[in-house]
């Protein structure tokens, strides 16, 4: 009976453990064009997967003075996307409406462009 017992035990921890989702590193490298913005004092990010969050900015970096900013951000994820939504002076794009949603390369590194505001 002993042997029953702990033989079950065995199958059902391998079934357990083996439902694990794998995950991957998935690096995307943003890039936001916000020329159609004057006076832009503060580019970020937000998303629903760490290292981004929906309750604060990740800031970008200046590649160009209020015309275009980056941010190269590395996810360790099971899924095959992200979504996020850029914020241009405190100010959420799309509001009410869907996240823009970012589908990763099967390389290493996704480059993601986008114009704010605009799909």
């Amino acid at each position: 009976m002993k042997t029953k017992v702990a033989i079950s035990v065995c199958i059902l921890s391998l079934f357990l453990t083996s439902c694990v989702q794998k995950t991957f590193k998935k690096t995307v490298v943003f890039r936001l064009n916000t020329s159609e913005i004057k006076e832009v004092k503060k580019v970020g990010i937000r998303g629903k997967d760490k290292p981004l969050s929906w309750d604060y900015d990740t800031e970008m970096k200046t590649i160009q003075k209020d015309s275009l900013y980056e941010i190269t951000v590395t996810f360790e994820t099971g899924y095959k996307f992200t979504e996020v939504k850029f914020v241009v002076n405190d100010d959420f794009e799309f509001k009410n409406e869907d996240n823009r949603r970012v589908v990763f390369s099967e390389k290493d590194t996704t480059f993601y462009n986008a114009k704010y505001n605009m799909r």
